[in-house]
């Protein structure tokens, strides 16, 4: 079964395998599967479900809230986000105005079929808001009841203070951190988790096994496999193409034995590696198939021991990315419509 941790400077709970429904529910995988996938993560101890408006253009909130229905709505932690554009994609169908984040939680919660999320978080920042109307959006529906927590996603370490401070100034508090963080990509290292660690906020990361490269199933010079995350052209094989490089592969190949001295599949491996990190709450995980979810739990609770976490970096060498400028980097410059 799966443990807990608190999210940031927090009394919440949540569990360090989080089901995230981006690129499957709504999408790739049938309604019924998706919903076989959300009982598989209920019967492994999972009470911490991830999700976002834009996830199918909206119709993955609406999936999740069907596979949750009948739960105790007090035994679950469900967390959604706003910015990038949803619906027809007119000029406030995105970004972080009062507008669109007031329009945009309503519509989470009716998707949802909740009167709360446990957690509201800022998709990405918008260059185009105020900061402060966006904090005074987010404080109004903290006490409206909307949303118990709020986080964020992909921001720098300097809009992270900028919004902690507000939100200080507000009466609430930033908790989270929503980043991608894996082996291969390092990026937060050096400045948004010394900021995190500083401020109150912890990491729920995303892609911990960097879209399935880390599970070892590509191989250089091999065919890809049938239905993988590198052949998916409605947005999976573009998000995966920054680690499809031989030199990348062949560096993960060689992963295998440190994940068979730890009885892990290489998958395993992946999302305990992020794990070994204090600052990091949860592992985000998403599932196309129901047993997927059994066995990423297995990494719940490992302990890799610090001559295997030295190995890892020795046999990953300088593949790893590690530039902090790369959030600002893939931040949008504008809002996207």
């Amino acid at each position: 079964m799966v443990n807990y941790r608190y999210l940031g400077n927090s009394g919440l709970k949540i569990s360090e395998i989080t089901y995230g429904n981006w690129l499957t529910h709504g999408s790739q995988v049938e309604n019924d599967v998706a919903t076989q996938c959300v009982r598989a993560a209920l019967d492994a101890g999972i009470t911490t479900f991830d999700t976002a408006d834009v996830y199918a253009n909206t119709a993955a909130e609406q999936v999740l809230g069907d596979a949750l229905k009948g739960e105790r709505r007090e035994s679950l932690e469900v967390f959604t986000k706003v910015y990038w554009p949803t619906g027809p994609k007119g000029p406030n169908d995105t970004g972080l105005s009062r507008k669109h984040v007031m329009e945009s939680i309503n519509g989470s919660l009716r998707r949802l079929g909740t009167d709360y999320v446990d957690l509201y978080q800022a998709h990405r920042f918008d260059v185009e808001t105020p900061l402060e109307e966006t904090m005074q959006a987010f404080a109004d529906i903290v006490r409206q009841g909307k949303a118990l927590y709020i986080g964020v996603s992909e921001w720098t370490a300097e809009q992270i203070r900028a919004g902690a401070a507000l939100a200080q100034d507000l009466g609430f508090q930033l908790i989270s951190s929503q980043p991608q963080y894996s082996m291969l990509w390092r990026v937060i290292e050096d400045e948004v988790v010394p900021a995190s660690r500083e401020l109150g906020l912890s990491q729920i990361v995303w892609s911990p096994m960097a879209q399935g490269v880390l599970s070892g199933k590509y191989v250089p010079g091999k065919e890809l496999p049938a239905g993988s995350r590198a052949t998916d052209d409605k947005g999976g094989a573009r998000m995966i193409e920054r680690f499809m490089r031989d030199d990348v592969l062949e560096r993960v190949q060689r992963l295998k034995p440190v994940a068979d001295e730890l009885d892990l599949t290489m998958a395993q491996l992946a999302v305990a590696w992020v794990l070994q990190n204090d600052n990091v709450a949860a592992a985000l995980v998403g599932a196309s198939r129901p047993e997927q979810v059994a066995e990423n739990v297995k990494a719940s609770g490992v302990t890799i021991p610090t001559e295997l976490m030295g190995r890892i970096d020795e046999v990953l060498g300088d593949v790893v990315e590690r530039d902090p400028g790369k959030t600002l980097e893939g931040m949008p410059k504008a809002r996207v419509v």
